[in-house]
């Protein structure tokens, strides 16, 4: 049978400096995204667009999202595939093409996950687990531009 579900977010404006958006440099491009009890996510536009560096922005949360749903994935297939996994991390990195007109798209993604096992038998199938993780990934099947994983295992 097959499920359905269902993911709701809040994101509330807050740059009105008071006089709203009366052009394009009376506002921040400040907001707040919620969703469901969580800690709430301050956010802006890229710095690049008038917004606050010291903010999260859309493009940092889809690398971000994408990432992080490789990575639970990864983890599940390891787990169920009797390979230790001690460590993660990965230093993902995003490329959008801005077009003439303002508007852009997203072109690239690059996962880079370091993985340490916890024994050298079980370095090849961390690998080719990298593969079940992308195929699997919500976020991953979702989009219309390229992912490149990069993955390096190291041994505990």
């Amino acid at each position: 049978m097959k499920k359905e579900h269902h993911y709701t977010a809040t994101v509330q404006w807050t740059g009105n400096t008071g006089t709203g958006t009366k052009d394009y440099k009376s506002y921040e491009r400040s907001h707040l995204i919620s969703s469901n009890d969580k800690p709430d996510i301050a956010g802006s536009s890229d710095p690049a667009f008038r917004g606050d560096k010291t903010k999260h922005n859309p493009e940092d949360l889809m690398v971000s999202a994408l990432s992080a749903c490789h990575m639970l994935w990864y983890l599940h297939f390891c787990a169920v595939n009797n390979v230790v996994i001690t460590n993660y991390t990965d230093r993902a990195a995003g490329t959008m093409d801005e077009n003439e007109d303002g508007s852009g798209q997203f072109t690239q993604i690059v996962l880079r996950p370091e993985v340490t096992v916890s024994d050298q038998s079980m370095v090849a199938k961390a690998h080719e687990l990298h593969e079940r993780a992308h195929h699997s990934c919500f976020i991953a099947r979702s989009i219309n531009f390229e992912v490149l994983i990069q993955p390096v295992i190291k041994v505990e």
